[in-house]
């Protein structure tokens, strides 16, 4: 049995995954119901079309080079990915990352790696592209969490972010994994999307990376506050609504 790091380090022995955007295994396949493929970007095009894109990855191994036509990958990814929890259970997760610059042969993508807003180019036979529908702006100073459809607003929220010796890290990111809670009354709420940046202040977070996390939580009272471990917390109601709605790779954006 494969080995891996717990990546979602809010999200500890207490939450079961959801296989959303996932190639098999229980729960909604997130992505395949509200982003359809687009047969223009299927693996294999020579020329995908320019613009946002969730990058699913269609091999084994996603082979990641510093830039497009580079001789060497300079790293790679498993696909899929094992998310681990504190009981040792394993659970797959298919590799997803978010890419806005593709070029003939080539997709840039951002890495799910420090620091924050690490890239690299993939090879567009080893991946598929889905236009990206939805995106998320979270903006800090606010205490604001907006999802996009499109150019219209689907949902709103005042969210607690990072206190000021753990700031939630401002830049570009996406959804990387979604995790629904057995009892939806405990700290994170009945679910979390873990995010593919990191702490800027923490290495280590509860025997995991300090990944980054989008939850709900148990206390209300918190939401626009700044008290988490850099976390972003929303309402329940809110946060079980994006979980049936947002596949894996949607882009987040957090800014001051």
């Amino acid at each position: 049995m494969r080995r891996s790091p717990r990546t979602l380090v809010a999200v500890l022995a207490s939450l079961v995954l959801l296989l959303a955007a996932c190639g098999g295994g229980e729960g909604p396949s997130l992505a395949k119901e509200k982003t359809p493929r687009d047969a223009s970007t299927l693996p294999g095009s020579t020329a995908p079309a320019q613009g946002n894109y969730i990058v699913q990855a269609t091999v084994p191994m996603v082979q990641v080079y510093d830039e497009p036509g580079a001789d060497t990958p300079s790293r790679q990814f498993e696909n899929p990915w094992y998310y681990e929890t504190d009981t040792a259970q394993q659970y797959p997760i298919n590799s997803v990352f978010f890419s806005d610059e593709q070029r003939a042969d080539w997709v840039k993508v951002l890495l799910p790696v420090r620091p924050n807003g690490s890239t690299g180019w993939v090879r567009t036979s080893d991946v598929r592209l889905v236009p990206s529908r939805y995106r998320i702006d979270v903006d800090l100073s606010e205490h604001k969490l907006t999802v996009y459809d499109g150019e219209s607003v689907l949902l709103d929220d005042t969210v607690a972010i990072g206190k000021p010796s753990t700031p939630t890290p401002v830049g570009k990111f996406y959804l990387r994994v979604l995790i629904k809670a057995p009892d939806p009354t405990q700290v994170y709420g009945p679910y979390a999307y873990g995010l593919s940046s990191h702490s800027d202040t923490l290495e280590e977070f509860n025997g995991g990376d300090a990944q980054v996390g989008i939850h709900g939580n148990n206390d209300a009272s918190q939401l626009g506050n700044d008290v988490s471990s850099g976390c972003i917390r929303m309402d329940n109601d809110k946060i079980t609504r994006l979980a049936s709605t947002l596949p894996l790779g949607t882009p987040v954006v957090v800014h001051e």
